[in-house]
């Protein structure tokens, strides 16, 4: 399977907050932010935003100097030992953070050896999963999540996926046309979110935006009741700013 690599935005500064966190990694007794903008060659105001990010998720820490150095979270992750633990949780504290900023539930998504799978959730009694009245490994072509998931493989990949689940109308707005499906999924750039608007069940409407790391397909999404579709947008556009923790949390 191959992918159809295009950055955007919350991919690029996850790769500059990594390159912020190899010049901190080389300077165990601490570094400047006037030292780490020439060792980065990143503008003050682009550093100043990264190291406030990274200080809020735990990657680095200020000591009294005003130098910084690699912080627990940093730490715990970059640990063989207990690594997969210390990136559930790590996650699980971002997607809860996200479901309260966008007051939606939200959900961190795979693709894995050719199927749809949700890795991990944040809801709460105003913020409800979307209830999965049909399996999502078997309903990519009318979720955001799916769509999402296979508009990262190329033809050939979305092709193989569909042969094996073929679309099924599932509301009266799903696409049920393999043509008319690969074609939107060709056309959509990676920097739009893509939309479920009721195609997978009736009453909820679905934003999700690509969040992959090396050779894993992966996206995050919000659900919301189709009263508050008019927030959808909004909220997927916030969702993709505030994709790079999660990025990089996958990506160390």
């Amino acid at each position: 399977m191959a992918l159809k690599h295009e950055p955007t935005a919350p991919y690029h500064s996850a790769q500059d907050a990594l390159r912020v966190l190899e010049a901190v990694a080389r300077h165990s007794t601490g570094v400047t932010d006037t030292e780490l903008a020439r060792l980065t060659h990143l503008a003050p105001e682009r550093l100043t935003t990264l190291l406030r990010m990274l200080r809020r998720e735990g990657y680095v820490e200020q000591i009294t100097e005003g130098a910084y150095v690699t912080g627990d979270a940093l730490t715990r992750l970059g640990s063989a030992e207990g690594r997969d633990r210390a990136l559930h949780e790590k996650l699980q504290r971002t997607l809860d953070r996200l479901r309260d900023s966008v007051g939606a539930a939200v959900y961190l998504s795979r693709y894995v050896d050719g199927e749809v799978k949700i890795a991990q959730y944040a809801d709460g009694p105003t913020t409800p999963v979307v209830h999965e009245w049909v399996d999502f490994r078997s309903s990519a072509h009318a979720t955001a999540i799916g769509k999402s998931l296979l508009g990262q493989l190329d033809h050939n990949g979305r092709r193989d996926h569909l042969s094996r689940h073929r679309p099924a109308r599932l509301t009266s707005r799903t696409i049920t046309n393999d043509k008319l499906l690969l074609s939107h999924l060709e056309a959509q750039p990676p920097s739009v979110p893509h939309l479920d608007l009721q195609e997978y069940a009736v009453g909820t409407v679905c934003a999700a935006v690509p969040v992959s790391a090396g050779t894993s397909v992966g996206c995050l999404a919000l659900s919301l009741p189709v009263q508050h579709a008019h927030r959808l947008r909004q909220a997927a556009d916030a969702l993709n700013r505030n994709a790079t923790p999660v990025l990089l949390s996958l990506a160390i």
